[in-house]
């Protein structure tokens, strides 16, 4: 987005800029400790750099900071040639060059969580950028205080060494690879895992996998968790106790997928899922990480499955209407799981003097088609909800703020809110505190829904509570026919024309009351609600049973 492309490049100038005057001031001027104090400077930025641009290569800059560093250590010293010096400079070159090759050698390396293995290597290879700024810090630190040159020569050497074990480590695991896979495998086959689910996204959609990771620990049988991106091990491996594991290669993959495994679940259609779809002896499960009527819902990628467990009716409708032809026997009507935990309220919405309306916006999508964010035209509807005494949850997509436009436009509703809150009283709840309940708990608080066309609509719908759906493409009756889910719900218009309208039969009328449990069955399945998760457990074990066992179990 145009903000992270604008924070990235001032953070590439400043880098750059800061190491080319250090090196300038410290070879041309005798203006030695500004000079040191400019290199320190310049390794503050190109710190900053990498946390902005993970991966990023600075070896110019680096190799400018070093020089600058080694010939204000001569300045101070004042000892001529000093061999000790010659040495220290040839180690940081070698260290400057080595550094990038060495954390992309690294980052090919498999890396796990929750499994008993210890794999050191990569992540010290990744962290040696880090070392060499540290080192040269220490550096600039010693020549201030111009201690003897062997002392920045020892500290030299023992990063270096560090890294030669790093290479001589990497280089043997890629030429000489254990018979029957490294240590990752032989713990995987000692878990003896019967499925895995599988996952690659784009950051910050780690909630794909953290909904659906309680409902896999119920099915009762070991699995793991294979990943494609490594910045989701960490707080995917902090949501289960199965292993996790990073698979940056397909050589990766074929490590971790073991003989026991049966099955493969997954979230979403990323390009990847291909990856573990070429394992046939799988079966390939997709689960989706949400049931709505927007157009990823009927991905034709679907049909590469072997399996797509759907939360009812309407979603394998949703396909048909899409034109995606797949054959009827790959779908699985389950339920959406995530709901049980959802309170049902059967009575009508009617009269409701203080109503709480939890208001979910969408992000914009990757394409304009995609894009049913109502963020631009959400002030007009909140300033109406206040005015009829409403306490508003606003919880925005997770990915609103890659969006800078959409990140100002929710800003400006939260300080909207906020204000009120200072004003009324009123526990409206926005920000961080939105994010931290979970979408079941701002159900259940809430009386109402106005949301975009997204799957929050679904998992609302199972609560009986009345919803408004934001026509955000201006469609009018269309929109219903492309949208059904709508059709239960009061539309709201792009232009918010009928916003008093569409409010008084969401909080005080509710005509469609009795439409909304027809439906419900549709879009959710019809399963009793004090077991409701069972038909997504009984199903998924069904496909981990053995061929013969399935067959044995059928009827002649």
């Amino acid at each position: 987005m145009r903000g992270d492309l604008v924070r990235k490049l001032a953070a590439r100038c400043l880098t750059t800029g800061l190491a080319v005057l250090a090196f300038v001031v410290l070879a041309l001027t005798g203006a030695t400790g500004w000079g040191l104090a400019l290199a320190v400077a310049a390794l503050a930025a190109s710190a900053a750099e990498q946390r902005i641009r993970p991966g990023a290569e600075l070896v110019a800059e680096t190799a400018l900071i070093a020089a600058a560093i080694l010939v204000g250590y001569s300045r101070r010293l004042d000892e001529g040639l000093n061999l000790a010096l010659v040495a220290t400079g040839l180690v940081l070159l070698g260290l400057v060059l080595l550094v990038g090759p060495l954390r992309t050698a690294g980052g090919l390396e498999i890396r796990t969580a929750n499994l008993p293995v210890r794999a050191w290597t990569p992540l010290i290879a990744d962290r040696l950028g880090t070392a060499l700024l540290g080192l040269l810090a220490a550096l600039a630190l010693a020549a201030a205080l111009a201690l003897p040159a062997g002392v920045a020569l020892a500290a030299s050497l023992l990063v270096g060494a560090g890294a030669g074990a790093v290479a001589l480590d990497l280089a043997r695991r890629r030429f000489r690879p254990r018979a029957g896979g490294g240590s990752v495998a032989a713990a995987l086959r000692r878990h003896q895992p019967e499925f895995l689910l599988y996952f690659s996204a784009p950051p910050g959609s780690e909630y794909q996998v953290t909904m659906w990771l309680p409902y896999l620990e119920r099915i009762g049988r070991p699995f793991l968790v294979v990943l494609r991106e490594p910045e989701f091990l960490t707080p995917i491996a902090a949501a289960t106790d199965a292993p996790v594991v990073y698979c940056p290669t397909l050589g990766a993959m074929d490590e971790a997928l073991v003989p026991s495994l049966r099955a493969a679940f997954y979230v979403n259609h990323g390009a990847k899922n291909s990856h573990c779809v070429r394992f046939t002896q799988l079966t390939h499960i997709q689960l989706h990480h949400g049931d709505s009527d927007k157009a990823p819902s009927a991905n034709p990628v679907s049909g590469i499955f072997d399996r797509i467990f759907v939360a009812g009716q309407a979603a394998i409708d949703r396909y048909a209407r899409a034109g995606v032809q797949i054959p009827a026997d790959k779908f699985v009507v389950v339920g959406r799981p995530q709901v049980e935990s959802i309170e049902v309220r059967p009575e009508p919405a009617r009269g409701l003097a203080h109503p709480t309306v939890l208001y979910t916006p969408t992000w914009t999508g990757h394409h304009a088609d995609a894009d049913y964010c109502s963020l631009p035209v959400a002030e007009s509807l909140l300033r109406r909800l206040l005015e009829r005494g409403a306490t508003v949850i606003l919880r925005a997509h997770p990915y609103t703020t890659q969006n800078p436009a959409s990140a100002r436009q929710l800003g400006r509703l939260t300080e909207l809110l906020v204000a009120d809150r200072a004003r009324t009283g009123r526990q409206h709840v926005v920000g961080a505190a939105a994010r931290e309940l979970s979408l079941t708990e701002c159900v259940n608080a809430a009386d109402a829904l106005v949301s975009d066309v997204s799957g929050v609509i679904s998992d609302f719908l199972y609560s009986g509570k009345p919803y408004a759906v934001t026509d955000m493409g201006d469609e009018g009756d269309r929109f219903v026919e492309r949208f059904p889910l709508a059709g239960s719900g009061y539309v709201l218009r792009r232009d918010m024309s009928n916003v008093d309208e569409v409010l008084t039969a969401l909080l005080d009328t509710d005509p469609l009351a009795a439409e909304r449990w027809a439906t419900r069955r549709r879009y959710l399945g019809d399963f009793p609600a004090e077991a409701y998760a069972e038909a997504f457990l009984s199903a998924a074990r069904r496909e981990l049973e053995p061929v013969e066992a399935l067959t044995a179990s059928t009827p002649a």
